[in-house]
């Protein structure tokens, strides 16, 4: 039996629109939101702060085994990479929506001048993966005054 033609809206096309968006985003900025089936570049998310005169970098990694995580910090970088593992083989699952990513991740962040990166304390918590470091006073922010002059 033959199917009726569907009959076009401007809901289907700005459907297919979203669709071709986020593939794209997909594709260039890693596994967010993906509902593809094949492993991608994760990207955690990030966030750094200084607090109490320390820097600190905190990583979202839920699920992903601290001893599959590593941390490289040289000179003004601070590189963190690893791997998101699959728990079981998920053949015969047919999902009904997916947006967790697996697979190998990396995330470098630029040091603050001054920062000695063999002073790079690391902890995992509940997920999350912290990472502090002493920031030397001569690297603080300070506010700088702004001078006015008088047109006179």
């Amino acid at each position: 039996m033959a199917r009726e033609p569907k009959t076009w809206t401007p809901f289907h096309e700005l459907d297919r629109f979203r669709r071709d968006f986020d593939d794209l985003f997909d594709r260039f900025l890693g596994c967010r939101g993906s509902h593809h089936e094949t492993e991608a570049n994760v990207m955690p998310a990030l966030e750094s702060y200084v607090e109490k005169g320390k820097l600190v970098i905190r990583i979202d990694l839920p699920g992903v085994d601290p001893k599959d995580v590593e941390i490289i910090a040289g000179g003004d970088h601070l590189t963190i990479r690893g791997r998101r593992e699959r728990a079981q083989e998920e053949q015969g699952k047919d999902f009904f929506h997916r947006e967790v990513c697996y697979g190998s991740f990396e995330r470098t962040v630029r040091l603050p001048a001054r920062v000695n990166s063999e002073d790079v304390k690391a902890s995992y918590r509940n997920g999350v993966l912290e990472l502090t470091v002493q920031v030397p006073e001569q690297a603080a922010s300070r506010k700088v005054p702004i001078e006015v002059e008088n047109k006179s």
